[in-house]
């Protein structure tokens, strides 16, 4: 083990101890929703969900002891071949019965190693900040937006948009009827398994690129929201194979499009549920927010860029993340994605968005980031931000960053436009990388890892554009 990774592991004493209660309360689910099999999950580095399939009459087993994984076999895990065993414990809170599968049910866990927990575990590594802010007295609650493309693929294995009557092709294709309705039994089906399990879906609808749709949802505690947020991607994968289409979170499918994003609606309460962005008084900067919660932004924008690896992981991510011409580029004039590191008022130009008094959205997340690490990092930004009281600046209120002079928007900060980049960033930021744990490392050497292999490919555009060209 690193020595990172022994400093984490000295800090992890954050799962709550195995209760007889608890495993009866479960039992009572399981026997009342006739669970004939579990699915014990967690995430890789990615956020890719693992799982095995274990009979309900073994639930006592996983609860104690844990389903067995092979680490070396999981990406980002600290293990290789010859490691012991990564055992899941089930966490009952994350018990979900899988709607279009009646008879199994989804529950994710904490990862233990040698009985202790595994601080390679993103989800293990969330619990660790925000036990640690919880004990500052705060709770950090979360919503994400989930957008994805339904797509096919041609017989060559290329896709396309899954749009069979072709009518999906609106250059501004936003909240379109007709691109809609052809989707909408995969949508409803989606819709309703998530009306059943009571996650308070309240929006679907069509988003800006032809054949993307995007599903609202609730927002809650941030580790409920990430475990909810995990499972919304396995059921619509599944949901849309079922419909003979493939359901995408790459970010950036098509060049010509808008890519998809996770916005990420965020906010702070008090352990009594109060809510401590929202101001109680007059704010002078005018959006209705208290000191508290502009402390804890200019803790983001100050990490911003070193937290970029994290909420935009992959190569692709940053052809939705670019600035310059490339912002009103796509087929329906607007990238929708800034890539400026400012906050302002309900304006869709801004990184951080401002709806409402007592919460902020960020615009800038990739639709491929690993939600228990992005969490994980955004309360370590924003604790320092707390900690240091690092004041954000005024908002940049009633300004369109699309159409500002572009001497100005050359002054504003920007993030990575590169992977390469924004491995460079992380890796100097020890409080981003510090929120991570061991994992901070597993995440740096695969990145390198992967912009190496992106920069080794010869992609068919400089063969069209270069082969007969000198």
């Amino acid at each position: 083990m690193s020595a990172a990774a022994e400093e984490a592991s000295s800090l992890l004493d954050i799962t709550a101890k195995p209760s007889q209660h608890e495993l009866e309360a479960l039992n009572q689910k399981l026997q009342r929703d006739e669970i004939r099999y579990i699915l014990v999950q967690f995430v890789d580095i990615h956020g890719s969900a693992k799982v095995k399939m274990v009979p309900v009459t073994c639930a006592k087993d996983v609860y104690y002891s844990g389903a067995g994984f092979a680490g070396g076999a999981v990406w980002g895990s600290g293990q290789n071949a010859s490691s012991p065993d990564m055992l899941c414990r089930i966490d009952p809170t994350s018990y979900t019965p899988i709607p279009y599968q009646p008879g199994i049910a989804r529950i994710t866990g904490d990862v233990y190693v040698r009985g202790q927990p595994h601080p390679y575990c993103p989800r293990v590594n969330l619990k660790r900040i925000l036990d640690e802010f919880r004990s500052m007295g705060y709770i950090f609650n979360a919503g994400m937006e989930p957008e994805f493309f339904l797509v096919k693929r041609n017989e060559d294995g290329s896709i396309r948009v899954a749009d069979d009557q072709g009518i999906d092709t609106l250059s501004k294709a936003c909240y379109d009827y007709k691109g809609i309705s052809q989707m909408l039994p995969v949508l409803t089906e989606i819709n309703e398994c998530m009306l059943s399990l009571g996650w308070g879906n309240y929006q679907t609808d069509h988003e800006d690129a032809n054949g993307q749709y995007e599903i609202n949802y609730d927002y809650s505690d941030a580790l409920t929201t990430a475990d909810r947020h995990t499972f919304i991607k396995m059921m619509v994968s599944q949901l849309a194979l079922k419909h003979k289409c493939i359901a995408t979170f790459m970010p950036k499918p098509f060049g010509d499009r808008t890519g998809s994003g996770a916005h990420l609606h965020f906010s702070v309460t008090d352990l009594k549920g109060k809510n401590v962005f929202a101001s109680s008084g007059t704010d002078p900067r005018g959006l209705g927010q208290d000191k508290f919660a502009y402390h804890f932004i200019g803790g983001i924008l100050k990490h911003a860029r070193a937290m970029c690896l994290i909420n935009s992981p992959t190569v692709n991510c940053y052809k939705r993340l670019q600035i310059g011409s490339a912002l009103m580029g796509n087929r329906s004039g607007f990238t929708w994605t800034p890539a400026f590191i400012t906050y302002g008022d309900n304006n869709r130009t801004q990184m951080l968005r401002c709806p409402g008094p007592g919460r902020f959205e960020d615009r800038s997340i990739s639709a491929a980031n690993n939600p228990y690490l992005s969490y994980a990092a955004y309360v370590a930004a924003g604790m320092d931000g707390i900690k240091n009281e690092i004041d954000p600046g005024d908002p940049m209120a009633g300004c369109n960053l699309y159409d500002m002079d572009p001497k100005q928007r050359a002054e504003l900060k920007i993030l990575p436009q590169t992977l390469d980049e924004a491995v460079d960033e992380f890796e100097k930021d020890d409080v981003i990388r510090g929120a991570l744990g061991p994992i901070a490392d597993e995440l740096i050497k695969l990145k390198r890892a992967e912009w190496t292999e992106y920069h080794s490919k010869v992609s068919q555009w400089e063969v069209e554009k270069y082969l007969t060209f000198f």
